[in-house]
């Protein structure tokens, strides 16, 4: 079992016990794990954050470009892309006052969600009775209605359908 540093260790090598891993060692070493100083053992040494930066720093990436990175590769998997097709929207424009999304309640994706699996239905089982994308229902149960683009009559037909309010009338 690890333990860990208190900061009152007098360590540094002199043949104390690892603060990590707690196996005694002749050859201690201060490093910062997971925000804390400890002294630790060859063993345990590689999980110290700054020689851990410091290597990802040398072969020519920053952690912080590194995650930023991988949120922005995240976002776009999870989002559509705009293909830069706007033919639809200059031919038929935008149906924002045929089908408005209403006010939804803060946890309707819940709502949706129990009610569903209430009437023991999946959510491609409860798509195809609405007519719908399973995405589309998925974005509903995730809260997600406004970013997928989900309209009033969607919403309006998952109320009639589960029996439930969703939306401020």
């Amino acid at each position: 079992m690890a333990k860990y540093s208190t900061g009152g260790s007098s360590g540094g090598g002199d043949g104390d016990t690892c603060e990590l891993c707690g196996a005694a060692s002749e050859n201690l070493s201060m490093a910062n794990v997971a925000g804390a100083r400890l002294n630790v053992c060859a063993s345990c040494a590689p999980h110290d954050d700054t020689e851990t930066k410091r290597s990802s720093n040398d072969s020519g990436s920053s952690s912080d470009a590194d995650r930023k990175r991988r949120a922005v590769q995240n976002a776009a998997k999870a989002n559509d892309v705009w293909d830069s097709d706007s033919g639809h929207w200059e031919e038929e424009g935008a149906n924002y006052d045929d089908d408005q999304l209403p006010y939804l309640h803060n946890d309707y994706g819940k709502t949706v969600t129990e009610a569903r699996q209430d009437r023991g239905l999946q959510r491609e089982e409860f798509a195809d009775e609405l007519g719908v994308s399973e995405a589309d229902i998925i974005a509903i149960e995730q809260g997600r209605a406004t970013q997928a683009g989900i309209g009033g009559g969607l919403i309006a037909a998952v109320e009639d359908y589960l029996d439930v309010e969703i939306s401020e009338q």
